[in-house]
């Protein structure tokens, strides 16, 4: 299914568009290294003070993104029919008090209720929130390069906070980092999101009201298509492998004797290396079809995955394992706007991104937890890194399945200019 794209924008909306771009490069940084990458850091802290199970915690981090998966839906259609700049706002001040509450919890329930709220404010602020408003920004031309510069800067989110998570709560504790990193996402984020997002000049009320039907169209057109499952079978695999590795690297790495300074340390590494990946991508994907790639560095993270058990007990192996799996890290959030404006159009992107964020992101919430099951029954490691590694090749086979899957092409109505904001 081919769409026509937005004509071409003006000087100025362009212009306000690379704005939005360095907005979301900074509040993206900012986001998911303290919403997401300070977990890893923080998870045998809060389990020892809370008198409880690294398993148990890692379930409050499940019920956190079970609540992103359900808010998934909702939050795209509200930024196909609304733009950006209120629910993002929103979502920013909620993750930051959910940071100030999970600081404060004592038991076990205070702790899973906070990480519901965590949950809906990942989903509100995060990339399935800031991707559908660039998309509607930039045409098919420029769209790649606004992409890749809010996630080139934004994948150096692990880099820069799991060291100085560590470093943090190896001064202060982690209640008190908690507090500190909520202050930092808060006062920056919630300023730069309400002053600078806002809808594209092209989405008019009466564009929007001309583009409800194609809208529905789209959507249909997309359940009902075979590629759009084998990309989900793709990304869902991939996206258990990703998580469980975040969650679960640090871990890793000191149960093979090494410090906790050090196994933060290579474990920021996978956002350098996740930059690394995307610059890959853009630069290769120029001369080569887009899921060919992907599904090269889908192969290369399975292997750096397998040999990890092998390699890990030595910190030049850890790099290489990490180096090789990191390359892949953050590939998806740069594959997956293509894929889908290329096929769907950006009118219905946010409800059709929203589709497939909620399959992945409920593979997120259950790929940690049933690896910490893994853990805790067998007291290693091993079966949990074979276990990332099959993901990764699963990802790898669908991706190449869906370029070559039969799909439908149903007559499309003119679209109309508008798209999410």
């Amino acid at each position: 299914m081919t769409t026509t794209n937005p004509p071409a924008v003006s000087g100025r909306r362009v212009f306000h568009g690379w704005w939005i771009v360095t907005t979301f490069a900074i509040t993206q940084t900012i986001g998911y290294g303290s919403l997401y990458y300070a977990f890893a850091v923080v998870l045998h802290p809060v389990a020892a003070d809370l008198h409880t199970s690294p398993a148990v915690v890692t379930g409050a981090f499940t019920t956190a993104i079970l609540a992103q998966a359900a808010a998934a839906v909702p939050v795209g259609r509200r930024l196909d029919r609304h733009g950006g700049r209120a629910l993002m706002t929103t979502g920013t001040v909620l993750g930051a008090g959910m940071l100030v509450a999970w600081s404060q919890v004592r038991t076990i329930g205070q702790l899973y209720l906070v990480f519901i709220g965590l949950g809906v404010a990942m989903a509100m602020a995060l990339y399935e929130a800031a991707t559908p408003v660039l998309v509607s920004w930039f045409d098919a031309a420029r769209r790649p390069k606004a992409i890749l510069g809010m996630i080139v800067v934004a994948g150096f989110a692990s880099t820069v906070f799991m060291p100085l998570t560590g470093w943090l709560t190896d001064r202060h504790g982690w209640r008190t980092t908690l507090l500190i990193l909520a202050a930092l996402y808060g006062s920056v984020a919630v300023p730069l999101h309400l002053l600078v997002v806002r809808r594209p000049p092209s989405a008019t009320g009466a564009s929007r009201h001309g583009a409800s039907a194609y809208r529905r169209t789209l959507i249909r057109a997309a359940v009902r298509d075979s590629r759009f499952w084998w990309l989900a079978v793709a990304f869902v695999a991939h996206a258990a492998a990703m998580t469980t590795m975040t969650v679960h690297l640090v871990g890793y790495l000191v149960s093979r004797d090494h410090p906790a300074t050090f196994a933060a340390t290579i474990a920021g590494l996978l956002g350098v290396l996740s930059v690394t990946g995307r610059l890959l991508l853009t630069a290769v994907g120029r001369r080569l079809r887009l899921h060919r790639v992907v599904a090269v560095v889908f192969a290369v993270q399975a292997a750096g995955a397998l040999s990890l058990s092998l390699l890990g007990g030595t910190r030049l192996g850890a790099v290489l394992a990490v180096t090789a799996f990191g390359l892949g890290f953050g590939i998806s959030s740069l594959a997956t706007p293509q894929l889908l404006a290329d096929r769907y159009g950006t009118i219905a992107y946010g409800s059709i991104a929203g589709t497939l964020a909620a399959c992945v992101t409920l593979a997120k919430a259950g790929a940690p937890l049933a690896a910490a099951g893994l853990l805790s029954d067998s007291g290693g490691y091993l079966i949990a890194l074979v276990a990332i590694g099959g993901a990764c090749l699963v990802a790898a086979g669908g991706i190449l399945i869906r370029a070559t899957a039969p799909g439908p092409a149903p007559s499309e109505p003119v679209p109309s200019p508008a798209g999410p904001g």
